[in-house]
């Protein structure tokens, strides 16, 4: 096996825009599905509470006790949440701009590290830029990609700490400013809620909350879903994969990821929708069924990397709406 030095390259520009117009013409009927989702701030009220009351319930309790249940249930509420603020980025649960940013910020709350308003700001470039590395944010940095590369162990190091990696590359991104009053808002509020959470509740508590949000996002199942989005998991060229298995039933459709390209302006209801309208464009695609499966080929297959991704400099034009690939494959791993 050769070892990877480099991402993969594309003169294309991002993959989803050919395929918008091609579904939209053929299935105008999917132009029903764009809207927003109220009831999202139902979960968002729902999850950060949980997290507080999980938190109070552990403050007197051992360290061991805090990380099984950030593990098994707090990583879940977090990354549930996580998937709030991407809906709110989108302006998916409000009409209103400023309310949405507000749901973003207080679903943000039990994440500890604030993120909510910049995240909204890299992540409109990445759905138009998908790959160009001075605009897209969820592209690996070239010394990230070249420092963990195939190794097991460093993929392993890589997901644990990923939230610190995410949080490294927007420093790269050109055309984007990423502190205004919002950010400062973002921040200040965040640093309120820890300091109130240590005071009322203890060390103990935050302990919880931050391994909670690293679990939700890093060395666990729910971290490959950073691997089911964009990376090269099948020895293809198909930038971005869909996630059809279960845990889309408590973490909000993340899974559609090719459908939520092709039409951001979907509400995470109604995806599986989407997708059952133009199953003719999704049924052939690759795909992944299971994040435990997709787990472990991350971290054991040499011939995926941390340059398993799609690199570009063609923008295209601007998309509101993006298309990928046509390939047919499931989780079979790569030989």
């Amino acid at each position: 096996m050769t070892k990877k030095t480099s991402f993969n390259w594309s003169d294309e520009c991002e993959p989803h825009k050919l395929r918008t117009k091609t579904i939209i013409k053929e299935h105008p009927e999917i132009r029903t599905l764009i809207g927003r989702n109220p009831y999202t701030f139902l979960i968002i009220l729902f999850c950060v509470s949980l997290q507080v009351i999980l938190a109070w319930l552990l403050k007197d309790q051992a360290w061991w006790w805090s990380a099984i249940a950030a593990y098994f249930v707090g990583a879940f509420a977090c990354h549930t949440l996580f998937i709030c603020i991407h809906e709110c980025s989108h302006n998916l649960v409000f009409k209103n701009k400023n309310l949405n940013i507000i749901s973003s910020i207080l679903a943000n709350l039990p994440l500890i590290f604030p993120s909510a308003v910049s995240f909204t700001k890299y992540h409109m470039k990445h759905h138009s830029y998908q790959g160009v590395e001075e605009l897209d944010a969820d592209m690996p940095n070239r010394w990230e990609a070249k420092l963990i590369n195939n190794s097991t162990l460093g993929k392993a190091i890589w997901l644990l700490f990923y939230p610190i990696f995410q949080a490294l590359r927007p420093m790269r991104l050109k055309e984007i400013n990423l502190f205004d009053t919002w950010t400062v808002v973002n921040i200040a509020v965040q640093v309120l809620f820890a300091t109130a959470i240590v005071y009322f509740f203890g060390w103990q508590a935050l302990v919880f909350l931050t391994l909670s949000f690293f679990f939700s996002v890093g060395l666990h199942p729910l971290g490959a879903r950073w691997v089911q989005e964009h990376f090269l998991t099948h020895g293809d060229h198909q930038e971005t994969k869909s996630y059809y298995g279960r845990l889309n039933l408590v973490n909000l459709n993340v899974g559609f990821h090719n459908e939520h390209h092709d039409f951001p302006s979907v509400p995470w209801n109604k995806l599986p929708q989407l997708k059952a309208m133009a199953d003719d464009h999704y049924e052939e695609l690759g795909y992944h069924t299971s994040y435990t499966r997709l787990l472990f080929q991350f971290l054991f297959n040499r011939e995926i990397s941390v340059y398993s991704r799609t690199a570009r400099s063609n923008r295209g034009k601007k998309a509101i709406v993006p298309k990928a690939a046509p390939i047919s494959y499931s989780d079979t791993p790569v030989s």
